[in-house]
């Protein structure tokens, strides 16, 4: 599938984009050249290949919860700016 000079400048005004007419030349040839790329995968052979969301497998590491000793609430509020019955007070958003 070849992209014609109109069919670049169309998608540039899609775009809002104001391209020189080097410019216009050049995407013209970049995408196309693109697109011949993308033809050359079509033609592979991928009927044994099954389909994937990432081309690596994902997954989590995950490390057990261990239970650890914390701060006591008086240290950690004790810097608090405000302060009401062992919680932090923070002005009210609406």
């Amino acid at each position: 599938m070849k992209l014609s000079r109109e069919e670049v400048e169309h998608v540039a005004l899609l775009a809002r984009l104001q391209l020189s007419e080097e410019e216009v030349e050049l995407y013209t040839e970049q995408l196309n050249s693109i697109l011949g790329y993308a033809e050359m995968l079509q033609k592979l052979n991928t009927d044994q290949v099954s389909p994937t969301a990432h081309a690596v497998q994902l997954f989590n590491v995950l490390r057990e919860d261990e239970v650890k000793p914390s701060m006591s609430q008086d240290k950690i509020l004790m810097n608090a700016p405000d302060e009401e019955d062992g919680f932090f007070r923070v002005p009210r958003i609406v």
